[in-house]
């Protein structure tokens, strides 16, 4: 996938987790560019979500991948 950002756009990104069982089902957290999560600054209900999502990688999610996305 080739991403383009305009001049002055900030870039973040997040790591998502896509459902193996449904294409439209996508778990994502923010992230940095190497899909490193900051555990510690995530709202406890965010954790358990990203906690879960992890656990079950090969069951419900597939491997997760780190997606650049722009904000102005």
């Amino acid at each position: 996938m080739n991403v383009l950002f305009s001049i002055g756009e900030k870039t973040s990104f997040e790591l998502c987790f896509e459902s193996l069982r449904d294409a439209n089902t996508v778990m994502a957290f923010p992230c940095d560019e190497t899909g490193h999560v900051d555990m510690d600054a995530m709202a406890e209900h965010t954790l358990n979500n990203y906690l879960y999502a992890r656990a079950v990688i090969g069951h419900q999610f597939s491997r997760p991948l780190v997606r650049a996305v722009a904000s102005s």
